[in-house]
């Protein structure tokens, strides 16, 4: 007896052991083959925008829209924001892909889009690109495209992996940009964690304008709420110089995209009746943002709705973290969230018109 009893311990301890040296082995991998991408990469620039330049004297739009991958339509919860599921069927997933590229064609056009969480070859989504199938929805807009998540092998659901994820932000324009640059931003998560998060950024995208002068667009997605004020404020430091310096030189300065917290002014009361509205606190650092740059957000419709359950709207909590910063030689002109049910995305979008001064 005592004899099976040791026996059955050495196997234990081997299989433990066994395991223990796979995770090992496996974090070793992960922090070698970090993505890690450098301050600042310029990007390949596709598509056939108009060389002309931007207009000083005609109203501009612009729309941003974090589309979640395609993938976190309404009947879906996300096992990374405290729900069941990892991925939609193939069928529902086309069903989200194609209905919100349908959506996005048929906004009036827009100058200037802005998305997050695009999907260019993972797991998740099929493996499908839908970067390649965004462009070519938007033949005459020029295009950049920023890798912020590339990770091998996402581990987690342990019996149901995400697995491999390559997704990152994308920039439609009317017009060929000047420039276009990928800036990494500092990472909020500390080791392994940051093995297999995104790794945050902006694309900053400059135009040509009339006047001489030119218009700095950046396209934004910044860490969630959960990392804190401190964490938060470093990552986006860097953002914070970039819009300064930007601005002292005479530019036009605009940031849109996926803040992952509220504009300063929301009020979750404003958000109109049959929508449960809450607030993020403790919110945006105050200094972030100089005091005389203008917020756009429209205070009446939320932007995000949680997703650890299926959305149902007068149930879901939603918020508002898309949105618009613009320097205060920018004439905000409209501002509109588009109210999609979030049919498609666990966001819905958010469009501006602007006059540039």
């Amino acid at each position: 007896m005592k004899s099976t009893r040791r026996i059955a311990l050495v196997v234990i301890i081997w299989i433990a052991a066994i395991i223990l040296a796979v995770i090992v082995a496996f974090l070793c991998y992960a922090t070698i083959y970090d993505f890690r991408p450098p301050a600042t990469t310029k990007l390949q620039i596709t598509g056939n925008g108009s060389v002309s330049l931007v207009p000083a004297d005609s109203s501009i739009t612009i729309i941003s829209w974090n589309i979640g991958h395609c993938g976190l339509g309404k009947e879906m919860d996300y096992f990374f924001e405290g729900g069941k599921m990892v991925r939609p069927s193939k069928d529902r997933y086309k069903s989200y892909r194609e209905g919100l590229i349908y959506q996005l064609t048929t906004l009036d056009r827009p100058d200037f889009i802005l998305l997050q969480e695009v999907d260019s070859s993972s797991k998740r989504t099929y493996w499908d690109n839908q970067v390649s199938r965004i462009e070519a929805s938007f033949s005459n807009y020029s295009a950049a495209f920023a890798l912020n998540h590339n990770v091998i092998f996402f581990p987690l659901p342990l019996f149901s992996p995400l697995g491999k994820v390559s997704a990152g932000q994308l920039t439609l324009s009317k017009w060929s940009p000047a420039d276009t640059e990928h800036h990494s931003m500092s990472s909020s998560y500390g080791w392994p964690k940051k093995l297999f998060m995104p790794y945050r950024c902006f694309i900053l995208s400059r135009f040509n304008v009339s006047n001489g002068k030119q218009l700095v667009l950046i396209n934004l997605h910044s860490s969630d709420f959960s990392n804190g004020v401190g964490k938060l404020a470093d990552e986006l430091s860097k953002l914070k110089l970039v819009m300064g310096q930007e601005y002292l030189k005479g530019n036009y300065v605009i940031v849109g995209g996926d803040w992952n917290q509220n504009p300063l002014p929301y009020d979750s009361a404003s958000i109109k009746a049959g929508y449960k509205a809450y607030t993020i606190n403790p919110g945006i650092p105050s200094d972030i943002i100089p005091q005389n740059w203008q917020w756009a957000f429209d205070p009446s419709l939320p932007t995000y709705r949680n997703v650890d359950k299926p959305y149902q709207k007068t149930i879901t909590p939603v918020t508002t973290i898309d949105f618009f910063v613009l320097s205060p030689n920018i004439e905000l002109r409209a501002t509109k969230t588009i109210e999609t049910g979030f049919s498609y995305s666990d966001h819905q979008p958010i469009g501006i018109a602007i006059k540039l001064r």
